[in-house]
């Protein structure tokens, strides 16, 4: 049986522990994710509406925005939850350094996908 090394360097996992570990948070997120997928179906939909309308092209690229948005604060989410779950919570991590890294992290994913 192989042997997965997390990133952080200290979690060892094996293969067969992988998917249990790999969908915690999205399962206990399930209702709430799945709300924001619905809100982005719904975007998009309008963006399908205003093209197939003929709108103005700065009502369609707002719209597309708005839409990239939405994707956007959900990969966000998922990809915070993602760290808390399987690199490092920092409410949990018994050393500040790594810690304060985490929340670093999470800080820079956060303002990259605005």
């Amino acid at each position: 049986m192989r042997f997965l090394l997390a990133a952080c360097g200290r979690l060892v996992v094996t293969e067969k522990q992988l998917p249990e570990l790999s969908v915690t948070h999205t399962i206990r997120e399930k209702t709430k994710l799945l709300n924001r997928v619905r809100r982005i179906r719904g975007q998009i939909e309008a963006v399908e509406r205003a093209l197939d309308q003929e709108i103005g092209c700065a009502d369609v690229l707002q719209l597309i925005a708005g839409a990239r948005g939405a994707i956007n604060g959900l990969m966000a989410e998922v990809m915070e939850d993602h760290v808390r779950a399987h690199l490092i919570d920092p409410a949990h991590e018994s050393d500040p350094q790594r810690a304060h890294a985490a929340e670093e992290l999470i800080d820079v994913v956060r303002s990259y996908l605005k």
